[in-house]
C-alpha cells in the first residue's frame, strides 16, 4: 500500500516539528473533500466510526482513533464495492476499448488510463470525490528532477533513472491505444493522456493500491494485483507495527486488523512490509524514521573501484555473479552483512587460490590474514560511501537556496536519506574498528589449509 495524500516532501518538517515537542493532531473531517469522500464511500456500503482523517504535525495526513481498539480488532473494512481495479475499468466506458485492443494491456496500464481519463471528467466522474483526494504530484523518482537524480546513493540512482524510463516507456509505447479514446474525450488526446498525467497516474497506482490477487482475464497481460483503496490509503507507515491485512473472500471486503491495538485519538498505522528506507523512497516517495530494516549497499561498481589493482578482480567479480552473491551486499549500524564479508572474504583469495573460492562462498573462515584484510576493506568501502554521502549532503544544501518549491520537496526527502545513510556508517565503521582489535587477540582456529 501507498503513501498518504500529504505525506509527500514532509519528511523534513516531521523531524524539526518533533524536536520541539509532542505530536499533535487537527480533525480534517469538517473539510469538503473529506465529507464528499465519505459520502461517496457510505453511498457504496462503507461505514467507519472508528478512524477520521487528521493532520498530524510529524507525518502530515493520516487517520486518527476514535476510540480505544483492542488487540485482534477490525480498524477497517472496506466493501469490493469501494475498491479501484481492473474489474472497475472493464466495466466502464473504457471497457469496450481495452476488450477489443488489438493486445492484451498491462493492469497498470488500464488502471492508469482509467484515473487520466476520469480526472479529466472532472465533477462528472462517479470517482471524483476519491480523484479529487489524491495528491496532485509525488516525491518519488519518477518526478525527480536530474539534479536530484544526481545526488542520490548509487543504488537508488540506477533504480530511479529506471523507474523514469519505465514511465516514459509507457506513455510513448501506446500512443495508438490512446488515440482510439479520443471518442470519450472532451478534448484532444494528446492534452489529456500527455506524459505528465500519465506519471501522475503512474505514481497514484505504485504508491497507494494495496495487494489483491486477482484472476487472470483474456483481455489484460500480467500480473493483476493492484486495488486503489479509497480512505484505507490514507493510513500510513510505521516500520515496527503488526497488522493483518488482506480481501476476506467470505465477507468480499479488504480488511485490515491490529494485533497490539491502539490508543484513543491516536494515530492508526499500517506496516507497508520490511523495507529498507532506499525501497520507500523508490516505490513510495518518502523515509521512514527510526527505521529498523535501513541499511547501506555497496554496489559491483564500488568493490571494483576498492580492488582495481587486484588482476584477477575480473575473474572473482564473474564467480560471485555466477554463484549471485553480488546483491544485496549491504552495511547495517550492527556492521557489515554476512553476503558483503563472505563476498570480501572470496576477493581476498588469490588466483591460486582458487580451490578455495566455493570454501568462502560457504562461510568457512580461512585464516587471520583473510579476516584482517576483509575488515580493512570493509572500512575502506565504508569511508569511501561516507566521503560520498558528505559531498551529496553538500550539493542538496547548496541545491536547496536556489531551487523552487517543488524540487525542495524531492530534496528534503532525499536529504533525509544521505543523513541517515551518514549514521548507519559512522556506526558501522565503529563496529569494525572493534573488529580490528578483536582479530588480533583471536586464535586462528577452523581455518581452511
Amino acid at each position: 500500500m501507498g503513501a498518504s495524500g500529504l505525506r509527500l516532501g514532509r519528511a523534513a518538517r516531521s523531524r524539526r516539528q518533533k524536536r520541539r515537542g509532542a505530536v499533535r493532531s487537527v480533525s480534517l473531517s469538517h473539510l469538503d473533500q473529506s465529507v464528499r469522500l465519505r459520502k461517496f464511500l457510505h453511498q457504496r456500503g462503507f461505514t467507519s466510526t472508528l478512524l477520521q482523517p487528521a493532520h498530524f504535525t510529524d507525518t502530515g495526513r493520516g487517520l486518527q482513533t476514535l476510540q480505544n481498539i483492542k488487540p485482534g480488532e477490525m480498524i477497517i473494512s472496506l466493501p469490493e464495492s469501494c475498491l479501484l481495479t481492473t474489474t472497475t475499468v472493464l466495466n466502464s466506458y473504457l471497457g469496450s476499448f481495452i476488450k477489443s485492443w488489438r493486445h492484451p494491456l498491462s493492469p497498470l496500464l488500464v488502471l492508469c488510463v482509467f484515473l487520466v481519463c476520469e480526472r479529466h471528467r472532472g465533477e462528472a466522474s462517479d470517482w471524483f470525490p476519491y480523484i479529487s483526494a489524491l495528491p496532485t504530484t509525488y516525491t518519488c523518482p519518477a518526478y525527480f528532477s536530474d539534479m536530484v537524480v544526481e545526488v542520490l546513493p548509487a543504488a537508488v540512482r540506477r533504480r530511479a533513472v529506471e523507474q523514469r524510463e519505465a514511465v516514459r516507456d509507457m506513455h510513448s509505447s501506446n500512443q495508438d491505444f490512446f488515440r482510439s479514446l479520443q471518442l470519450v474525450l472532451s478534448r484532444p488526446v494528446q492534452e489529456v493522456l500527455t506524459y505528465e498525467a500519465l506519471r501522475w497516474a503512474w505514481c497514484s497506482v505504485n504508491t497507494r493500491s494495496v495487494f489483491m490477487s486477482r484472476p487472470s482475464n483474456d483481455f489484460l497481460s500480467g500480473q493483476d494485483n493492484y486495488a486503489l483503496a479509497p480512505f484505507l490509503d490514507l493510513l500510513n507507515h510505521q516500520p515496527d507495527l503488526q497488522v493483518t491485512a488482506g480481501f476476506n473472500d467470505q465477507t468480499r471486503c479488504y480488511e485490515i486488523r491490529s494485533v497490539s491495538g491502539m490508543k484513543r485519538y491516536q494515530q492508526a498505522f499500517i506496516n507497508y512490509g520490511c523495507h529498507d528506507n532506499q525501497r520507500l523512497l523508490l516505490e513510495y516517495g518518502f523515509v521512514a524514521t527510526n527505521n529498523p530494516h535501513s541499511v547501506v549497499y555497496v554496489e559491483t561498481d564500488l568493490l571494483c573501484d576498492v580492488l582495481r589493482g587486484d588482476k584477477s578482480l575480473d575473474q572473482k567479480i564473474k564467480f560471485l555473479r555466477e554463484n549471485q552473491f553480488l546483491h544485496n551486499l549491504t552495511v547495517s549500524s550492527e556492521g557489515p552483512s554476512w553476503r558483503l564479508m563472505t563476498a570480501l572474504r572470496l576477493l581476498s583469495l588469490s588466483q591460486t587460490q582458487f580451490h578455495l573460492w566455493k570454501a568462502a562462498l560457504l562461510g568457512q573462515l580461512l585464516c587471520e590474514h583473510t579476516e584482517e584484510w576483509s575488515v580493512h576493506t570493509a572500512r575502506t568501502i565504508c569511508q569511501q560511501l561516507l566521503s560520498d554521502t558528505h559531498t551529496a549532503l553538500h550539493k542538496i544544501s547548496l541545491l536547496l537556496h536556489r531551487c523552487e518549491q517543488p524540487i525542495r520537496e524531492q530534496l528534503d526527502v532525499v536529504r533525509l536519506l544521505r543523513q541517515e545513510e551518514g549514521s548507519i556508517l559512522q556506526s558501522c565503521l565503529q563496529t569494525l574498528e572493534g573488529s580490528v582489535q578483536q582479530a588480533h587477540t583471536t586464535p586462528d582456529v577452523g581455518a581452511v589449509r
